[in-house]
């Protein structure tokens, strides 16, 4: 895995061995970018669940001001802060080694983030999780931009009802990129 575009275009990360992460594909990584790359620059963003930290990393090295990287897994930690220092990335980055749920409470009165992206263990329930937190929370408003990273067999149909409007879908062969909102007036 390597990092696509900017600062350290190029350089090559570490990943956690095994199955205890799933690594976002170079290709899947630079469609993504591609998508979002007007909103990165100069933004704050928020990596869930960020396993060897690649997304968050490619924000910084396209420009993002400041990314926080969340991440349950001690050796996935040692990992995201390996890959920081490498990339030069440090300076600009927060790593949390904390459950989700414990994380967003700890960040929240800390600011809103202008981005939020979560790549949960698929099918656990732990983006729902994260959305009905993120309804009545501060870190993010109508103007944040959520993107879940998913299975194509997650049902998401009840996204509306929650309180978020779909603004893109990108669907790949296995997995797909939701883009969110929450309802504009919705704080």
């Amino acid at each position: 895995m390597r990092v696509i575009a900017g600062s350290a275009r190029r350089l090559r990360l570490k990943t956690l061995d095994g199955m205890e992460t799933r690594p976002t594909q170079d290709i899947i990584k630079e469609t993504l970018f591609n998508v979002i790359q007007n909103e990165i620059g100069g933004s704050r963003f928020l990596d869930l669940f960020s396993g060897s930290g690649a997304i968050g990393i490619e924000a910084l090295s396209r420009g993002a001001s400041e990314a926080f990287f969340v991440e349950n897994n001690r050796k996935a930690v040692r990992i995201i802060e390996e890959n920081l220092e490498f990339t030069k990335l440090k300076d600009r980055a927060r790593v949390i080694t904390a459950d989700v749920m414990v994380a967003l409470n700890q960040i929240e009165g800390k600011g809103k983030f202008d981005i939020i992206h979560m790549d949960p263990p698929y099918e656990s329930g732990l983006d729902k999780n994260v959305l009905e937190y993120l309804l009545r929370s501060e870190i993010a408003d109508s103007e944040t931009l959520i993107i879940i990273e998913a299975s194509v067999k997650t049902d998401y149909s009840d996204l509306f009802e929650m309180g978020y409007r779909i603004e893109k879908e990108k669907i790949y062969k296995h997995n797909r990129h939701l883009f969110l909102n929450k309802y504009r007036g919705i704080l």
